[in-house]
């Protein structure tokens, strides 16, 4: 019997209408075999949490180009524990500042954050490596 297969969201959260990147990853994690469901533009975070509960994903990948960062992490990462899903990993990438992203993942409302011109290489490494050590 051959493995589950990661099951990862990508969610464009808040105002930011600007989801080329969100597109290029969710194609690059299907390419390496992930099961991807895309949400589309303008999700709230409520939205994006009752659509990774539904679909029994592993992970969230969030885009943020809007600058709510700050705001869309902790919202989404407080609903996942609301709603006893904590153990549903967020990541996320986008136009993010070093001390913004230093403290998202600190404070554990992120696992990872990706920039501009990080390759989908990388992100699906990561990614591969993250689930193997939440499965051991």
């Amino acid at each position: 019997m051959s493995e589950r297969k990661i099951r990862i969201l990508v969610a464009k959260p808040g105002l930011d209408g600007h989801d080329r990147g969100a597109k290029v990853v969710a194609r690059a994690l299907r390419d390496a075999g992930m099961e991807v469901v895309y949400t589309g533009l303008h999700q709230t975070p409520e939205q994006v949490v009752e659509a990774a509960i539904q679909e029994d994903v592993d992970i969230i990948g969030l885009s943020v180009l809007s600058g709510a960062h700050m705001t869309l992490f902790p919202r989404i990462y407080e609903l996942l524990r609301e709603n006893n899903a904590a153990d549903i990993m967020v990541i996320g990438g986008g136009i993010l500042p070093e001390d913004d992203m230093r403290e998202l993942i600190n404070a554990g409302h992120a696992g990872a954050l990706f920039t501009p011109g990080t390759s989908t290489g990388d992100i699906v490494k990561w990614i591969e490596g993250a689930m193997r050590d939440k499965v051991s």
